[in-house]
């Protein structure tokens, strides 16, 4: 138990504030509490990715984040993978060499990942037709 010594707690979690009034805190509010923290930690994170083992995969683009140079495969066995691109990952549409912006959602890719420890670092990505 957690024993304070004023009337009110008050804890902010993310953008919100709860208020707790008694004098004892019981397990049942600290677990409801830790319940709060844990999904707003999820939340905040934004997304739910998975490691894979080093290979190919064929998957859909479902987001592409510009500003971090990263992009979410959905692959066809309805994973996703969380891939942060490095000055040695090679794009290549058509063949050739591509620049980033040229990736956008729902394109159709196969990706080639070396997994590091919980990292999937993206080797090559090809746009598929």
């Amino acid at each position: 138990m957690i024993v304070k010594k004023h009337r009110r707690l008050t804890i902010k979690v993310g953008f919100k504030f709860f208020t707790f009034e008694e004098n004892i805190i019981n397990m049942k509010t600290l677990k409801t509490l830790s319940i709060l923290i844990f999904t707003s930690l999820l939340t905040a994170c934004g997304h739910s990715t998975d490691v894979v083992e080093s290979g190919t995969y064929q998957g859909t683009i479902s987001e592409v984040e510009a500003d971090k140079n990263e992009i979410y495969v959905k692959t066809d066995d309805g994973k996703t993978l969380e891939l942060y691109f490095t000055e040695e990952t090679q794009l290549m549409q058509n063949g050739e060499m591509a620049e980033f912006s040229i990736l956008k959602e729902n394109q159709n890719v196969e990706v080639e990942v070396e997994k590091v420890g919980k990292r999937l670092d993206p080797i090559s990505v090809k746009v598929l037709k």
